[in-house]
């Protein structure tokens, strides 16, 4: 039977249902006292790594394939340990949080995507992980990068985008997703990194129960000069501005008024 150990990095957000603001300095946007949440992508992996699990639970005849461990991970402030009691309490065995507070001043998402990436390829190894699942960007700066630069720091193979992973044979993985107009579907074996998207699953409610279970968890601190990571100077924002405001339709009494307003316009 096939061992899986589990690898889910989660990222602290401003929660998908906040409208971000641009700071004063127009370096990024205000996140003080703003409401912040899970990564809406990280949720997705978390919640398949955990099916996964209850996969091998229900027939391991179907499924020979043994979740040993599924660990969290988060780089960010004391506070991205809120996400990490999260994924524990969805079903995460336990977490690593890599406490930093670089980025997080700017507002613009901490630490760069190669920053990421590396320390997760340090946490791989020392883990002894085989099967990373992230998601494929995370909504603060939407770099979607993280997974492929993993999977070229580790040379394993990788699957992006996935909205069905599947196992068809023992060591070996399946994964669909979605491009224009149809689906592609890839084969690989394992190690391998796996992004996800959004249509994969719909993340489970972490239970009263089970968020008093995730506070005896254990959750390990570790900083980036452990891993022997060095992080930020290659990127600078320069600026960071609200979208301009969508200007007001114009009414039209048929379609040769629609056809004139479009010529106007420059459409046509």
């Amino acid at each position: 039977m096939a061992s899986l150990k589990i690898l889910v990095p989660v990222k602290r957000v401003i929660d998908y249902a906040v409208r971000p603001m641009v700071n004063k300095s127009k370096t990024g946007v205000v996140t003080a006292n703003i409401k912040h949440s899970l990564n809406p992508f990280d949720e997705l992996s978390i919640e398949e790594a955990v099916r996964l699990r209850e996969r091998n639970t229900k027939d391991a005849s179907k499924f020979p394939h043994k979740v040993e461990r599924i660990t969290a991970l988060a780089a960010g402030p004391a506070k991205a340990q809120d996400q990490l009691r999260t994924a524990l309490a969805m079903g995460a065995d336990d977490a690593i949080h890599v406490q930093t507070d670089v980025g997080q001043e700017s507002g613009t998402g901490g630490l760069e995507p190669l920053d990421v990436a590396k320390l997760l390829a340090k946490v791989v190894k020392d883990e002894g992980t085989n099967l990373v699942i992230l998601g494929k960007q995370s909504i603060d700066d939407d770099s979607g990068q993280t997974g492929q630069m993993l999977a070229g720091l580790l040379g394993w193979p990788q699957a992006t985008q996935a909205s069905k992973i599947e196992f068809p044979s023992e060591g070996e993985v399946q994964i669909t997703k979605e491009v224009d107009g149809g689906v592609e579907t890839v084969k690989a074996k394992i190690p391998l990194v796996i992004t996800t998207d959004l249509r994969l699953n719909e993340p489970r409610y972490a239970s009263l129960p089970n968020i008093m279970k995730a506070k005896k968890k254990p959750l390990k601190k570790v900083s980036l000069e452990d891993l022997g990571i060095e992080a930020g100077g290659r990127l600078k924002v320069l600026k960071v501005e609200e979208p301009p405001a969508r200007k007001g339709g114009v009414k039209v009494e048929d379609v040769d008024g629609m056809i004139a307003k479009l010529k106007e316009l420059g459409a046509l």
